[in-house]
């Protein structure tokens, strides 16, 4: 049986539990997760927020977190511009970045989610209108999905990671995190542990002052 853990990172987190900066350090998983032996399975951009996913189990972590097994991970992706119909496709067929073409996403415009207010706030322009897009993709390269919305002429002004596999934000706050114990099986993590064979429940810390 292996421990997972379901984390709503916080905006300007560390995908880690120290920070290598002597000078003003960085705010941590430590300032929020106190329980021993848990490593994060794959990480999460410092100015990113949403679910992350840590574990004691290795195998678990490796089954997240390899690129080989393709786990869909789900983004909530607010933009600068009112995205056309032309960049959904192209997210849709991949993108061309500097390491190569992505694999194809899936993408689709979406209403503006209800969610936490981001501190410090995106930065708001009067002119200039802000749209939202979900995007999901199958693989795991630096600042992806930051660099696929720029390279179809949409920068991205916040990032939200809604999903991975079939885990997801639901019910938990920023720096809240939920506790599941994941019975294992011989093939690949694709879905939750069937009901009455997991027990979860939630723990919310706030950072020490």
């Amino acid at each position: 049986m292996a421990e997972l853990i379901l984390f709503n990172k916080p905006f300007q987190v560390l995908s880690q539990f120290t920070d290598e900066r002597q000078n003003n350090p960085r705010a941590t998983l430590a300032d929020w997760i106190r329980k021993p032996g848990l490593y994060p399975a794959g990480r999460l951009d410092y100015d990113s927020e949403g679910l992350l996913l840590l574990t004691n189990h290795g195998p678990l972590q490796h089954r997240i977190a390899a690129p080989d097994n393709k786990m869909p991970k789900t983004y909530w992706v607010q933009v600068e511009g009112e995205i056309s119909q032309q960049a959904i496709e192209q997210l849709c067929q991949g993108v061309k970045l500097k390491d190569g073409l992505t694999r194809p996403a899936t993408a689709r415009r979406m209403n503006k989610p209800t969610v936490w207010p981001r501190v410090p706030p995106v930065r708001h322009r009067e002119t200039i209108p802000t749209s939202w897009l979900e995007l999901t993709i199958t693989e795991g390269r630096n600042r992806q999905v930051r660099r696929m919305t720029a390279a179809v002429g949409y920068p991205t002004l916040r990032l939200i990671r809604y999903r991975i596999g079939d885990w997801t934000l639901d019910n938990l706050a920023p720096g809240q995190y939920r506790l599941e114990a994941v019975h294992l099986p011989d093939s690949p993590v694709t879905s939750k542990p069937k009901p009455g064979r997991h027990k979860s429940r939630p723990f919310r810390h706030r950072r020490p002052r």
